[in-house]
């Protein structure tokens, strides 16, 4: 099965969760691809199977720079990917009001798309934990499980 990880950062954190992302899903025997900052046009010709966003939230609640045009881009050209599962990992501080905002904001367009959301977003709060790309490997590998079944 081919994931394609979308990422959106920041400060890098959530890129180092999307490289681990993308090390679990292919040691578990997924094709998982990941490019920051990847245009949908190159997005649609890896054509996946699969889904998952990994976002970080900017302190006003949205969505990183370098993932705005591929949300813009997704919500105007509606690309059909009903029944496609996927999942979203959102990275935030609840220390600020709109936790895991950008994260949100993603789940809710690939709801929008159709894409079937196999596992609930995980919530990864910076006012925790300073090791993200380490905790989100147990809710990857059962985000492995789950595409597999």
């Amino acid at each position: 099965m081919k994931v394609a990880i979308l990422s959106g950062s920041v400060y890098g954190a959530a890129e180092d969760v999307a490289r681990v992302a993308q090390q679990v899903l292919q040691d578990g025997g997924f094709e998982a691809w990941h490019k920051p900052g990847v245009a949908l046009d190159e997005l649609l010709a890896f054509a996946p199977e699969a889904l998952l966003v990994v976002t970080s939230t900017t302190g006003m609640g949205e969505l990183p720079g370098n993932i705005q045009n591929l949300y813009y881009a997704l919500r105007d050209r509606f690309p059909a990917w009903s029944g496609v599962p996927g999942a979203v990992i959102a990275l935030g501080d609840s220390s600020y009001d709109v936790f895991c905002g950008g994260g949100e904001q993603m789940r809710e367009l690939l709801l929008e798309l159709g894409v079937r959301e196999v596992l609930p977003m995980l919530r990864l709060d910076a006012s925790e934990s300073v090791t993200p790309d380490e905790d989100a490997k147990p809710w990857l590998a059962e985000l492995a499980q789950a595409l597999k079944a």
